[in-house]
C-alpha cells in the first residue's frame, strides 16, 4: 500500500514539473510575442529626390559617396524638393561623404533658393519650387513615430533591383484581370522623336507589391540634361482582387525597354525638366587658369593641381550669366587646353579638366602670361568685354623665365593677375631663382590680395574658398580699370607774369584735383608736369612719383616762375623732355593750361605732337586766344574733335 502511495506522489510531482516547465516555456513565447520590434530605418540611394517621397517627415540612411556633383542640390539650409536628399545632407554639414542616418522634414515651397558651395558640394540657385525640405541629425524625436518603409510617388521603391522588375514584367497576368495598354515614347538624345504603343500585362499583385527597380537612364541622354526616367501608368482592372475602382497605380517596365531608349509619355508630359544653372551673376568674370605642366611638378602633383581646378570650377558655378573659365597649360611653351566658351557649366568643365594631360618641360610662366595677354582674352575665344579679365597663374617652386615684363603688359591690358606659388624656394634655393620677388612683379597689385603662397601641394585644396572669394570680388579687381587708366598725363602749365601768384596757386589746385581722379601707379596713370614762360622747366617726370600722395605733394611744391608766354616752345619741350620717356603701350595725354596769346607759333608743334600720338587738350583762362586753343586741339589732316578720338580709344580698350 505504501509503495502505491509513493508511486502516486511521484506521478503527481512529475506532472507538476511538466506543467511548470510548459508554463515557463509558454510564458517565454508570450514575452517574445509582445516584445516590440526594433524600428527599421529605410535606406535610400544618392539620387533619390525629396519630392519623390510622400512622407512629410522621416528618418533615412544615406549610403557613402553622395558628394558626387551629379547628385544635384538646390538651395542652402532650406532645399527645393527637387534636390538629392543625401546631397543636401552633405551640403548642410549633417553628413559627410561616408553616409549615415538623417532626419528629413518637409516644409513649404520657397520663392527662391540661393546656391552656395559648402562641404564639398555646390548647390545651385533656383527661382522657385513648390515644396522644400530641411535635414538634421538622424535622432528620432520622442513621441514621434517614423515610417519603417517610405511611400514613394510611384509604387516602386528606387532602392530595389532592376531584375526583379524584369521578372515581374515577364510573369503572366493574374487570372481575372484585364491588361491595359501602356503608351511609351522613345527618346533619342535630349528630345522625343517618336512614339510606340504596346500592350503590357500587369504584374501579379505579389510581385508588384514587393519588387521595385533601379531606373537606368535612357540611351543617348547625358546625366543631368533631362533626367527622364521610365515610369508608366495603367488603370487597374475592375476584376483585380486588390484594386479600387478608378485607382491609378504606377508601374515601371523592365530594364530592357528602358535601355532601348523608351520613356513613357506620362513622364514626359508631367515631369518638370531639371533646371540648368546659368551661373552665379554675382561673379561675372572671364577667368583663365594658367597651370604648371612642367616636368618638375611630377604626375602626382599634377593630379592634385587638376583636382584643385575641378574644385574651383564647382565652387564658381560656371554659366553664361556668371563666371566663364578656360585653361592654359605651360611647360617649355604654353598651349590653351580650352577657351572661355568651350564649356558653359561646371559639370562639363570638371569632366574636361580630368582629361588634361601633362606637357612636361621647363616652367616658363612668363611666356605663358604673354600668351594669355595676346591670345586668350579675345572675342573669338569667348571674352565678353563687359566681364573683368582674370588670370590665375600656378607655379611649382619658381618660374624658369622672367615674368616682370610679360606681367606688366598683361596688367596694362586690363588683366587681373593672381599668382599661386606652391612649395616656393627655401633660403638655400633662392640662389637658383631666375627673378627674385617674381610673384610681386607679376601680380596686379602688391597688397597681398593677389598672391597666395602654399607650403605644400597637399594643402592646395585649402585655398579654394579664399581664391574664389577674391576672384569674385569684382570691386577689388583694380587692373580691370587699368586699360582705361593706363596713361601718361603731362600738364604743361603757363607760369607767365600775366597769371599772377594767386591765380597760379588756383591752377595748381586744379591740377591736383584732376590728378586725384586717377589711379596713380607705375602700371596705371603716371603724372608729369612742365612749367613755361619764355623758357621751360621740367617740374617732375613720369618716373619720379608712383603714388597719389607723392604726386599731390610734388604739385604743391611747384613754384611760380613769371615771365613771357611761348606756348609753341613749351609743347616742343614737353614732347622731348617728358613724353619721350612715356611707355609705348600707354596713352599719352597733354593738358596745356594758358591765360593768353603765345608769342610764338603753336601750329607746327601741335601737329608734331599729334604725329607722335600725343592727345592734346588746351584749357584757356582769362585772355587766352580761342583760335590758338583750337589749333592745339586739332588732329592732323582731320577736323574732328580730339576728344572724340580719346573716347574712341577708351571704347576700343
Amino acid at each position: 500500500m505504501g509503495i502505491v502511495v509513493l508511486t502516486m506522489k511521484a506521478s503527481v510531482i512529475e506532472m507538476f514539473l511538466v506543467l511548470l516547465a510548459t508554463g515557463i516555456h509558454s510564458n517565454k513565447d508570450m514575452t517574445k510575442k509582445i516584445k516590440r520590434p526594433k524600428l527599421t530605418v529605410p535606406q535610400i540611394n544618392c539620387d533619390v529626390k525629396a519630392g519623390k517621397i510622400i512622407n512629410p517627415e522621416f528618418v533615412v540612411k544615406c549610403p557613402a559617396g553622395c558628394q558626387d556633383p551629379k547628385y544635384h542640390v538646390y538651395g542652402t539650409d532650406i532645399y527645393a524638393s527637387y534636390s538629392s536628399v543625401c546631397g543636401a545632407a552633405i551640403h548642410s554639414g549633417v553628413l559627410d561623404n561616408s553616409g549615415g542616418k538623417i532626419l528629413v522634414r518637409k516644409v513649404a515651397g520657397q520663392s527662391g533658393y540661393k546656391g552656395s558651395y559648402s562641404n564639398g558640394v555646390q548647390s545651385l540657385s533656383l527661382p522657385r519650387w513648390r515644396e522644400s525640405f530641411i535635414v538634421s541629425e538622424g535622432k528620432p524625436q520622442r513621441g514621434v513615430t517614423y515610417p519603417s518603409a517610405l511611400t514613394y510617388s510611384s509604387s516602386k521603391s528606387p532602392a530595389a533591383k532592376t531584375d526583379e522588375a524584369t521578372k515581374a514584367y515577364q510573369k503572366p497576368p493574374v487570372p481575372g484581370t484585364t491588361a491595359q495598354p501602356v503608351t511609351l515614347t522613345q527618346v533619342t538624345g535630349a528630345t522625343a522623336t517618336g512614339a510606340a504603343h504596346a500592350s503590357l500585362p500587369k504584374p501579379s499583385p505579389s510581385a508588384g507589391s514587393t519588387s521595385s527597380s533601379l531606373r537606368p537612364q535612357p540611351v543617348g541622354l547625358r546625366s543631368g540634361e533631362l533626367d527622364l526616367w521610365a515610369t508608366s501608368t495603367y488603370t487597374s482592372g475592375q476584376n483585380s482582387p486588390h484594386a479600387d475602382p478608378g485607382e491609378m497605380d504606377l508601374w515601371k517596365p523592365g530594364s530592357v525597354l528602358l535601355d532601348a531608349g523608351f520613356v513613357p509619355k506620362e513622364e514626359l508630359s508631367t515631369r518638370a525638366l531639371e533646371p540648368l544653372s546659368q551661373g552665379d551673376p554675382n561673379c561675372k568674370i572671364d577667368l583663365s587658369f594658367v597651370i604648371d605642366g612642367s616636368s618638375s611638378i611630377g604626375k602626382r602633383r599634377f593630379r592634385i593641381q587638376k583636382q584643385f581646378l575641378a574644385d574651383v570650377a564647382q565652387a564658381l558655378d560656371i554659366g553664361p550669366a556668371g563666371p566663364l573659365m578656360g585653361i592654359v597649360q605651360y611647360g617649355d611653351n604654353p598651349s590653351a587646353q580650352f577657351n572661355l566658351r568651350t564649356h558653359m557649366n561646371s559639370r562639363d568643365l570638371r569632366t574636361a579638366i580630368e582629361k588634361i594631360t601633362q606637357r612636361g618641360g621647363l616652367s616658363n610662366a612668363g611666356r605663358a602670361i604673354s600668351f594669355v595677354t595676346k591670345n586668350f582674352f579675345s572675342k573669338a575665344n569667348g571674352n565678353r568685354g563687359s566681364a573683368p579679365n582674370v588670370a590665375v597663374v600656378i607655379v611649382d617652386g619658381w618660374p624658369t623665365d622672367k615674368v616682370e615684363e610679360a606681367s606688366r603688359f598683361a596688367r596694362e591690358s586690363g588683366i587681373n593677375i593672381f599668382f599661386i606659388t606652391v612649395e616656393g624656394a627655401t633660403e638655400n634655393e633662392k640662389q637658383y631663382v631666375v627673378e627674385p620677388n617674381f610673384s610681386h612683379k607679376a601680380v596686379c597689385r602688391t597688397n597681398g590680395f593677389y598672391s597666395l603662397n602654399v607650403q605644400s601641394w597637399f594643402s592646395l585644396h585649402k585655398t579654394v574658398q579664399a581664391l574664389v572669394k577674391r576672384v569674385c570680388d569684382t570691386d577689388r579687381l583694380a587692373c580691370s580699370k587699368t586699360c582705361l587708366n593706363s596713361a601718361d598725363i603731362g600738364f604743361v602749365i603757363d607760369g607767365s607774369s600775366s597769371v599772377g601768384t594767386g591765380n597760379f596757386r588756383t591752377v595748381l589746385q586744379f591740377v591736383a584735383n584732376l590728378s586725384k581722379e586717377f589711379e596713380i601707379s607705375d602700371i596705371d596713370t603716371r603724372i608729369g608736369a612742365v612749367q613755361y614762360t619764355y623758357e621751360q622747366r621740367l617740374e617732375f617726370g613720369f618716373d619720379d612719383y608712383n603714388t597719389k600722395s607723392d604726386i599731390l605733394n610734388a604739385i604743391k611744391r611747384v613754384g611760380y616762375w613769371s615771365g613771357g608766354t611761348s606756348t609753341g616752345a613749351a609743347i616742343n619741350y614737353a614732347l622731348e623732355q617728358l613724353f619721350k620717356k612715356s611707355k609705348p603701350n600707354k596713352r599719352k595725354l597733354m593738358i596745356l593750361i594758358t591765360d593768353g596769346r603765345s608769342y610764338d607759333d603753336v601750329r607746327i608743334p601741335a601737329m608734331v605732337a599729334h604725329h607722335k600720338g600725343v592727345i592734346t587738350y588746351a584749357i584757356g583762362v582769362a585772355w587766352a586766344a580761342q583760335d590758338e586753343l583750337e589749333v592745339i586741339e586739332i588732329t592732323d589732316n582731320s577736323t574732328s574733335d580730339p576728344r572724340t578720338t580719346h573716347l574712341a580709344k577708351e571704347k576700343h580698350c
